[in-house]
Order: structure tokens, then C-alpha cells, then sequence
């Protein structure tokens, strides 16, 4: 049985948004997304600032640090847009970058780190597929077994 409520995969892959947070992250994330053909592609880098605590990186090293991530995802998408947000909440800031680019969709690959890590720093990857408006793909991890 079908809907004709459901997005077409059309609509799906018709602008991705593409979370990204260091340059091999990048290559490695539009390399997964890249068999999927989307129609557009907007990577998106987070610069977490600290909100009156220090930054984790200096502003000019974390924007140094986007434009690798764009230049890598330019590799496998050359038309990809950009898109730099600036926030304390990761997963905030990929929910308004949804809205403030049109996306379709969030395509991510999830981050390496034991699941003690992830419980004690939140894990990004429960988030966005619990609290997404907007349909969430989990890209595979080359060589991935889990």
C-alpha cells in the first residue's frame, strides 16, 4: 500500500543537508551520500562558540577549518553550497540551517567514539532522528560493521 502523503525519494534527495566537522569527515561523509545522486547539497559546518565561556577553538582556526570541510565536499559535489552556523547547540544549529537553507532532508554519517562517550556528551545521532522536522538519512561508515 502507498500514500501519496509520503515524500517521493525525489523530495527526499532534493536538497540534503550535510552536517560536517573536519575535512576527512567531509570527504568521507559526501563519499557516502554520493551513490544516492541528490539533486543539491549544502554542507553545513557548526562553529560552537561558548556563550560566555571560552571557545573550544579560536573563531578564525574553526572557520579555517569549514573551508576545508567545503573544499572536500566540493570534491565529490562540486555545485555544493555552504553553510556556516555559529552556536553553543550543535543539533540546534542543524535544525535552523535546515529551515534557513530549504533542505529536504539531513544526511550524516555518525561520529567515531565508545558509547560511554557518546552518553556523557549527548549523542548527536539520537537527536536528530528523534527531534528532526524534517526526514533524517544515516549515511553507512565505510567498513562499518555495527
Amino acid at each position: 500500500m502507498t500514500s501519496t502523503d509520503q515524500p517521493s525519494e525525489q523530495d527526499l534527495l532534493g536538497h540534503v543537508l550535510l552536517p560536517v566537522a573536519h575535512e576527512e569527515d567531509a570527504l568521507g561523509t559526501a563519499r557516502a551520500l554520493e551513490p544516492y545522486s541528490p539533486n543539491r547539497v549544502t554542507a553545513l559546518h557548526v562553529v560552537e562558540k561558548g556563550e560566555g565561556t571560552p571557545d573550544k577553538t579560536p573563531v578564525e582556526q574553526s572557520e579555517e577549518l569549514a573551508a576545508e570541510s567545503y573544499a572536500a565536499v566540493r570534491t565529490v559535489f562540486p555545485d555544493a553550497d555552504d553553510h556556516t552556523a555559529y552556536a553553543r547547540d550543535v543539533a540546534d544549529a542543524i535544525f535552523d540551517a535546515v529551515d534557513e537553507v530549504g533542505a529536504s532532508a539531513i544526511a550524516y554519517r555518525s561520529r567515531d567514539g565508545n558509547r560511554l562517550m557518546k552518553f556523557l556528551s549527548g549523542d548527536l545521532s539520537i537527536t536528530l532522528v528523534t527531534k528532526s522536522h524534517v526526514p533524517v538519512i544515516a549515511l553507512p561508515r565505510e567498513g562499518s560493521t555495527e
